[in-house]
């Protein structure tokens, strides 16, 4: 080491170190997906320097969705917090997948309420039918804010019976899809247990009776199996029109021995993600698989999402998508 003092050696180690510590645990594999792997940041923490940390550094993602932070759904935060919220993914390096909105997350007027109906919904569903109209300016204003081109929707908490006002909601989503497409924005409506297109075959009839370009599907597999639909993959899933799948959330459950249906970490559960990742990329599919976690058995919602994100990593590999 002539030439090199000891001084100069440490300064160099703790530099290499420093510049270690910034760098991914898993470099930039995820890069190499033919997928925007991504997670819902508030499913690893509210407080979102730390959850864009954890999913840069650690996880070594370059996408993220939006849907919380800070204890606010996206629809309250203020204009100094979007501020503070791009400065954030600009410090991280990363993009938005879409703006993960509770846009039409509330009872259908002149229906019966519906049993899933909450009286107040975490991520903003109070607001009533009449204000998801400023609830969808709101999104498309986020969605051109955070540099993204999707809004996520649903179809109404779930009815007993939906035929009556089956027609009118359709057309209410279709509107609402014409109104994204004006501003240059896709309208992605996710299939979710509690409403009114919860399985693969429901969100099949519900795009071709919404036949907009503007409106493609949220694939949610893990919605449609707690649903009851034990075959959304591969069954369901063949039914799907595979063009209009524009986003795809990442989870699973299991059915205990008494039948009861449970969130489950993505490694194990109903869904074969490895299998499902493989027919996504097959379809031609290049967008968004984003770890929505909602199983919260490890001690803490980072430490489920890192269990998760084990198992989905796992997958990505075993399906040569990473």
């Amino acid at each position: 080491m002539q030439g090199f003092s000891r001084r100069s050696f440490l300064a160099g180690a703790g530099m290499a170190a420093a510049a270690c510590a910034t760098r991914p645990l898993f470099g930039a594999i995820t890069s190499k997906s033919p997928f925007k792997v991504a997670v819902i940041t508030d499913e690893i923490s509210q407080d979102f320097d730390h959850a864009c940390s954890v999913a840069s550094k650690e996880f070594g993602m370059e996408w993220v969705e939006l849907r919380g932070m800070w204890k606010k759904s996206l629809q309250d935060l203020t204009d100094s917090e979007v501020v503070d919220a791009l400065k954030i993914l600009s410090k991280y390096n990363l993009r938005v997948t879409d703006i993960a909105s509770p846009l039409f997350k509330v009872d259908w007027p002149g229906a019966p309420r519906s049993t899933h109906s909450p009286k107040k919904d975490t991520f903003g569903a109070e607001n009533t039918f009449k204000e998801q109209d400023v609830v969808l300016e709101k999104s498309i204003a986020l969605a051109k804010q955070f540099k993204t081109d999707k809004v996520r929707c649903f179809d109404f908490w779930r009815l007993d019976d939906a035929t009556p006002y089956r027609e009118a909601i359709d057309r209410k989503l279709e509107v609402a899809a014409n109104t994204c497409g004006k501003q240059g924005v896709l309208l992605v409506l996710e299939n979710e247990f509690a409403c009114n297109t919860a399985t693969g075959r429901e969100a099949a009839r519900t795009l071709g009776a919404v036949k907009s370009p503007h409106l493609a599907l949220n694939w949610d597999a893990g919605n449609a199996v707690m649903r009851g639909e034990f075959d959304a993959y591969p069954v369901a899933w063949n039914l799907l029109p595979k063009h209009r799948i524009r986003h795809c959330h990442v989870k699973n459950a299991v059915k205990d021995a008494s039948g009861k249906v449970e969130w489950s970490p993505v490694g194990t559960g109903i869904i074969d993600w490895a299998a499902q990742f493989r027919d996504l990329a097959k379809a031609g599919y290049r967008d968004a698989v984003s770890l929505e976690t909602h199983w919260h058995g490890a001690l803490t919602p980072e430490e489920s999402t890192r269990q998760s994100w084990a198992g989905m990593k796992q997958a990505l590999k075993d399906s040569a998508s990473l």
